[in-house]
């Protein structure tokens, strides 16, 4: 068992959440365990990090994997300090999302599924962000950002440029 890898505070904050399930399915709580893990990580999961919530539950660790690369929410690789997430699903893509894509990638000089040199910005094209009637969207972190334009990509960079945060 390799429980190591999380601290005291985030194995704490991991039985707080599981209470809220039967003692047999603790394992419910896998959603939250991978997200508190990977805030305490730098912002992705490793292998090992991984291996250390599924010991920790009590899980199978291809389990934990499985969940860890099924969400987009959950990062396998190291990540920048923003991971700026556009929406290029159909309603987002009819009302700009590709030109606001290929704005971003000339702007921050990486293409989506890169990070900027300097670690600052990820930026990803994602499916879904369940934003249609506000399209084109992204998403930073917990922070929604809607009828996007150019102009608009580019006040909410440059803030981010100087600020953690969305």
């Amino acid at each position: 068992m390799n429980i190591a890898l999380l601290s005291e505070k985030t194995r704490a904050a991991i039985d707080v959440w599981v209470t809220r399930y039967p003692p047999e399915q603790k394992r419910s709580g896998v959603l939250h365990a991978l997200t508190l893990a990977q805030a305490e990580h730098g912002g992705w999961l490793s292998e090992p990090v991984m291996d250390a919530v599924a010991d920790y539950l009590g899980m199978p660790r291809i389990a934990v994997y499985e969940v860890a690369s099924f969400y987009s929410l959950f990062h396998l690789k190291p990540v920048g300090a923003h991971v700026v997430d556009i929406c290029t699903n159909i309603s987002c893509m009819l009302r700009g999302a590709e030109d606001l894509m290929a704005h971003a990638e000339k702007r921050l000089g990486i293409k989506a599924g890169e990070t900027t040199a300097d670690g600052k910005f990820t930026l990803r094209a994602v499916e879904c962000l369940a934003a249609c009637a506000t399209a084109p969207a992204c998403q930073v972190g917990a922070c929604y950002h809607e009828n996007l334009t150019p102009e608009k990509l580019d006040a909410l960079l440059t803030a981010l440029e100087t600020r953690d945060g969305c």
